[in-house]
């Protein structure tokens, strides 16, 4: 990561990426992915490379098209940068570099009126707009449909500087209101407690920009008027499948010997964790019911011998069936052979 952070803020690149220009073409995006990726001594093939650029575009599309507000597209960013600098704590060279780096946005653009930052953003869209890609982490917490559309959420805090809407005023043509008339908005909207900060330092209260693999998050989103969380969604998919024990079981079996205690403390033992960390896996173990404990089905192959044997049989059987398959088959074809003959 430091190779590539090095890489990303050279000061030759970064002066070249302050230059007024174009939005870059889909195709120079992508070369210049590449390189970033491959800065450091990581190598990734072509199927690892596409997946990590679509999580990466379609990522960075959701934050964009879910900004409350145009300019909070520089906290996005400055969440980003943030991110960066945890990376490089213990490199004081590097971290300089990307001090400097923020320091320009600050000063390029945060004194640009909103009017250009809603350019700014439109721009964007339209570069992402063809781009419906599915991610299993958004198809999950349900903020992204099966056909790659994201989900826009009825609720949560307004855009700092706005009302909560259910408000119309009416004015004269002296400009004094005349009329208040009261609707409702359908949703479950609420007052942002602060603006975020466009500082070095600072909280920029916007979560957009955040690493979104990060266990403590909540996506909240709602489908048919009616609020739905990911934490809900989790809950349902802890309930094992049945079957799946029963499987192991007869695995087992079929390898000799079957067995349900404590993981062995023998070194000569291997685990398999179906989680992909160990953070996962402690949260499974809180969140499970207690009457869904399981235990650990330990397969000991050498210990019933008269099992290995019973198996070897069997496996001796489908190899003959096999033989008699093949024999037959060879059979069938020379006799095909002779009636065209």
């Amino acid at each position: 990561m430091t190779d590539i952070i090095n890489t990303m803020f050279n000061k030759a690149f970064m002066e070249e990426l302050f230059k007024p220009q174009e939005l870059y073409s889909k195709k120079a995006l992508r070369t210049v992915f590449d390189r970033l990726a491959h800065a450091s001594i990581m190598r990734l093939n072509q199927a690892s490379m596409d997946k990590l650029y679509d999580l990466m575009t379609m990522a960075f599309k959701y934050q964009v098209l879910l900004c409350p507000r145009p300019k909070d597209i520089l906290l996005v960013t400055f969440n980003h940068m943030d991110a960066i600098k945890e990376f490089i704590r213990e490199s004081p060279s590097i971290l300089n570099q990307v001090d400097e780096t923020f320091r320009q946005l600050i000063d390029t653009y945060n004194s640009i009126p909103a009017g250009e930052f809603q350019l700014i953003r439109q721009t964007l869209l339209i570069f992402f707009q063809d781009m419906h890609i599915r991610v299993s982490i958004f198809l999950k917490d349900k903020v992204q449909n099966s056909n790659g559309r994201f989900v826009l959420p009825t609720s949560g805090p307004v855009p700092w500087g706005t009302e909560v809407p259910g408000l119309i005023r009416i004015y004269n043509f002296k400009g004094e209101e005349t009329k208040r008339v009261e609707f409702q908005h359908g949703g479950s909207y609420v007052r942002p407690l602060q603006e975020g900060s466009f500082e070095l330092f600072g909280d920029r209260v916007l979560t957009l920009g955040k690493n979104i693999y990060t266990a403590s998050r909540s996506v909240e989103t709602n489908m048919s008027g009616t609020m739905k969380s990911s934490t809900s969604h989790t809950k349902e998919n802890i309930v094992p499948n049945p079957m799946a024990k029963e499987e192991l079981n007869l695995l087992a079996k079929l390898m000799g010997g079957l067995e349900l205690k404590k993981p062995p403390t023998s070194d000569y033992s291997f685990r398999l964790n179906l989680f992909t960390n160990d953070e996962e896996e402690e949260h499974a173990a809180l969140t499970r019911p207690e009457e869904l404990s399981y235990q650990v089905i330990s397969i000991k192959a050498s210990e019933d011998q008269d099992r290995n044997k019973e198996l070897s049989r069997i496996m001796g059987e489908f190899q003959s069936a096999e033989s008699c398959i093949q024999s037959t088959s060879k059979g069938e074809d020379l006799l095909a052979m002779m009636d065209g003959l």
